[in-house]
C-alpha cells in the first residue's frame, strides 16, 4: 500500500500541468492508504456504508459552506459559525431557500462519492494480421476482454449494489 500511495503522489505532481495548465501546484500533496482485513462480509459492507454516508455528510456541509462564502459573501469563519449545530435538513433548507439548489439534484459523484470496482471490459484494438502466403498484412479489429478498475457513482448502502455485483464479496466461511 505504501507503494500505491507513493506512486499516486508522484503521478499527481508529474501530471498536474496536463490538467491544470495555468494553475500552479501550491504545495506538495500527501496521500495515505490502508490495507484492512475485515472478519466478515457484513463488517466490510458496514464499513463501506459508513464511508459513503460520511462522504455525503462532508459534501453537504461543503456545498453549503462554499455557497455561503462564494455567493453570500460570508467569510469562512462566518460560514462555519452559521453552520455550527445544523442538521442535514437545515443545510438542505439553506441551499434551497437561499441559493435555489436542491441538493438531491446534485450529481451522484458528489453525493455518493466514487466506488472503484474491477469489471470485465471489452476493448477494441486494431491489429495487423499476416497470413503466411501474403506479402502485406490486413488490419483487423480485435476485441479483447480485460479486467479494469471502473468508477461507479451509486448507492452502496442498500442491497441493490451488492446483488448487482456479487463477485465483489466471497462467501463468508
Amino acid at each position: 500500500m505504501t507503494h500505491v500511495a507513493s506512486q499516486f503522489a508522484s503521478s499527481y505532481v508529474f501530471y498536474w500541468r496536463d490538467y491544470f495548465e495555468e494553475q500552479p501546484l501550491l504545495y506538495p500533496p500527501g496521500f495515505d492508504g490502508r490495507v484492512v482485513v475485515y472478519p466478515s462480509n457484513q463488517t466490510l459492507k458496514d464499513y463501506l456504508s459508513w464511508r459513503q454516508a460520511d462522504c455525503h455528510i462532508n459534501n453537504l456541509y461543503n456545498t453549503v459552506f462554499w455557497a455561503l462564502v462564494q455567493q453570500s459573501g460570508l467569510t469562512p469563519a462566518q460560514a462555519q459559525e452559521r453552520l455550527q449545530g445544523t442538521l442535514a435538513a437545515d443545510k438542505n433548507e439553506i441551499l434551497f431557500s437561499e441559493f435555489n439548489i436542491n441538493y438531491n439534484d446534485e450529481p451522484l459523484m458528489y453525493r455518493k462519492g466514487t466506488v472503484l470496482i474491477w469489471q470485465k471490459v471489452g476493448e477494441v484494438t486494431t491489429k495487423e494480421v499476416k497470413l503466411p502466403a501474403e506479402m502485406e498484412g490486413k488490419k483487423m479489429a480485435v476485441i479483447r476482454t480485460r479486467t479494469k478498475p471502473v468508477p461507479l457513482y451509486c448507492d452502496i448502502i442498500g442491497d441493490a449494489f451488492w446483488k448487482e455485483h456479487p463477485e465483489i464479496l466471497h462467501e463468508d466461511s
